[in-house]
């Protein structure tokens, strides 16, 4: 599987070719242009020159904090997500003994990888929710249950990240986004 969500070569090779890049991806997707938030992988790679998640936990969070925050930054708020990024790998090399692919292979059920997924900082339930979608569309993740468990993200269709599979489809995510958010406002008026 290719991936083409970061819209730009080198990051979507980094996000091929390091499992713990689509998740960094999956949590910086907040408050920031999706492209963007899957090219923090590449960012830190390039600047730290690893992405093991024991190395970034052992870094010196001010160090760290500082090669985020260089433009083009990882995020918005590179401080707070570099802080949330050693949280993360901390809880990779912790529970998982540094590979990520363990927190998917060894879900059970959707719901289990749901719960799992859930754990993860900045991780809420539709973010898991999507994050579950994309394991599942985009690399063949399946376990039993695991519609049930990405609830309208395993949907056919055009509603996030775990539909982008090349610059078009990236566009009607987009447009997706900015339709539900124009019938919220309506909504609420």
């Amino acid at each position: 599987m290719a991936f083409h969500i970061a819209n730009q070569p080198e990051a979507d090779r980094v996000l091929d070719e390091y499992p713990f890049a689509l998740v960094v991806g999956m949590m910086l997707d907040q408050q920031y242009g999706m492209e963007h938030a899957f090219r923090g992988g590449w960012k830190v790679l390039s600047r730290f020159g690893t992405l093991d998640p024991a190395a970034i936990a052992a870094a010196d969070p001010e160090a760290f904090k500082e090669l985020c925050s260089q433009p083009p930054a990882i995020h918005r708020f590179p401080g707070s997500m570099a802080r949330r990024l050693q949280e993360l790998a901390t809880l990779v090399e912790e529970r998982y003994d540094g590979d990520v692919t363990r927190l998917w292979s060894e879900a059970t059920t959707g719901k289990d990888l749901l719960r799992r997924v859930q754990e993860l900082p900045g991780f809420g339930k539709q973010k898991s929710q999507i994050f579950v979608a994309l394991l599942a569309k985009q690399l063949g993740v399946r376990p039993e249950g695991w519609e049930a468990a990405a609830g309208d993200y395993a949907l056919e269709g055009h509603r996030s990240v775990a539909d982008v599979v090349d610059e078009a489809s990236l566009q009607k995510v987009r447009d997706f986004k900015k339709e539900k958010k124009a019938a919220a406002r309506a909504a609420a008026d």
